[in-house]
């Protein structure tokens, strides 16, 4: 990786790999992020194996890529990753073992592409993104708050 900045591998892997958007890249960052604090706040039901120094394996990202998608695009989620070219979990594979050869991102011998292969129950991005507008009126704040909801907790 020589003597360049993470920035200009970034560039470099963006301009290199014209199937996904760089919001895509970005997203991926930001939900890697928010799994982790997902995973590691304290009084967090741990689901995997996951709580071992700050890793998060495949599934626990997926699972946080989807609802990180569905708080910040609601209902137009899968929209938008259509518009950024991820169609499945193993584009959302792909661009993590992109960023880990770019040094980017970080894994364990243990993380394998495979790991990203039929993620969300093998279901299509559509079906993964399915939501359901909740509006709930605040009384205090005199105004309605929109939620979603889905088949999956969230």
């Amino acid at each position: 990786m020589g003597d360049r900045t993470p920035e200009e591998r970034f560039e470099e892997l963006v301009q290199a790999e014209p199937r996904f958007a760089r919001e895509a890249y970005v997203f991926l960052f930001d939900a890697l992020d928010y799994t982790t604090r997902q995973i590691h706040q304290p009084g967090f039901k741990e689901q995997s194996h996951a709580s071992i120094g700050q890793h998060v394996n495949g599934q626990d990202l997926l699972e946080g890529i989807r609802q990180h998608a569905i708080q910040q695009f609601g209902c137009l989620a899968s929209a938008v990753f259509e518009l950024w070219g991820v169609r499945s979990s193993e584009d959302i594979g792909e661009m993590v073992f992109q960023l880990v050869d770019q040094g980017l991102m970080g894994c364990r011998d243990c993380d394998d592409l495979g790991d990203f292969d039929g993620g969300f129950g093998g279901r299509r991005l559509p079906e993964v993104f399915a939501v359901e507008p909740a509006l709930r009126y605040c009384p205090e704040r005199d105004e309605w708050e929109a939620s979603y909801r889905s088949d999956r907790s969230d």
